[in-house]
């Protein structure tokens, strides 16, 4: 099958090549993919990275149809379509578990199924262990990117209130037709404080996030786009007007591989298919232009999320 691999030669950091199939295990099904979507975690700290050996297959975000359901009878069958989420899915087979495929309406569009795994399930899960958001003051840095979008959508829709953080003020009335009801250039902009922040940033926007935290607030720390380090004076951990015992908790989708995202991934795909989640492509093309996509992720002009179509012999 032909593939997107790690090549340090080429632009982007990959190319495309021949590699074997995958050999489903019992409990994986064999899924055709469609499409692909890209993240910057993979991206800069996969393709991008010379320790990252030539030939490696990446890809989290992929999907397609099910050509060979699972030999055990689990997850869905052959000829649906699905969203997966896993290891190696920039490649024409992917082979995957029952707990990492979601099910989707046939007539749903692979490459807005394909933004789902990553950016839609952080968002939720960090969502849902802010616990109630009806009424609550939400904060989410990094407002334009993938989780980011999601992240605004699915909390407007608990009945948050969406302050939305945001670099390039072209996006304010998009964030904002998401369900945002402020949007700020930076976090040190915010003027009231916030009962939880999703911090997909880094750097110093997650200390002056920090700062606006309320008494109890916890701020999730996903991403580290910034590639700089957070530094916390001693003043900043103090609290000031009364704010205190407040924390900072990190997430990472993949730290407990027995997690079952099955229903997730099919309720999120569902949202997509009806329209009422948008799944923010702002980059799509066949993945024979994968540089391109790669080089507007690196050099952070993307916004929302860079879709691949595979091309099918």
């Amino acid at each position: 099958m032909r593939a997107l691999a790690v090549d340090h030669t080429s632009p982007g950091h990959l190319s495309l090549t021949d590699v074997p199939d995958p050999r489903p295990a019992a409990h994986e099904a064999l899924v055709r993919v469609e499409a692909v979507s890209l993240n910057f975690g993979e991206v800069f700290h996969g393709a991008a990275d010379p320790a990252t050996p030539d030939g490696t297959v990446l890809g989290w975000d992929a999907a397609g149809v099910v050509v060979r359901a699972a030999a055990d009878g689990s997850g869905p069958a052959e000829g649906e379509r699905v969203v997966t989420l896993g290891e190696a899915g920039w490649a024409e087979l992917r082979a995957t578990p029952a707990t990492l495929l979601g099910t989707a309406p046939k007539d749903t569009d692979p490459g807005a199924l394909s933004t789902i795994p990553v950016a839609g399930l952080s968002a939720l899960h960090v969502l849902r262990r802010m616990g109630s958001l009806l009424g609550r003051r939400v904060l989410v840095t990094g407002a334009s990117g993938g989780v980011g979008r999601y992240a605004v959508q699915l909390a407007a829709r608990a009945g948050a209130h969406v302050v939305a953080v945001s670099r390039d003020p072209a996006q304010a009335d998009g964030l904002r037709a998401l369900g945002a009801h402020e949007v700020h250039a930076e976090p040190a902009a915010v003027k009231q404080p916030v009962s939880a922040v999703l911090d997909n940033v880094g750097g110093q926007q997650l200390v002056d996030a920090f700062a606006l935290l309320a008494a109890d607030g916890t701020l999730f720390s996903v991403g580290r786009s910034a590639g700089t380090d957070s530094v916390l004076t001693a003043d900043a951990l103090v609290g000031t007007e009364g704010r205190h015992d407040r924390s900072i908790r990190t997430f990472f989708l993949f730290s407990d591989p027995a997690t079952d995202y099955s229903a997730d991934l099919t309720w999120l795909a569902g949202e997509i298919a009806a329209g009422r989640l948008d799944p923010g492509i702002s980059w799509r093309g066949p993945w024979t232009r994968h540089s391109e996509a790669v080089g507007a992720l690196l050099d952070g002009r993307l916004r929302g999320k860079a879709v691949l179509d595979l091309q099918q012999p």
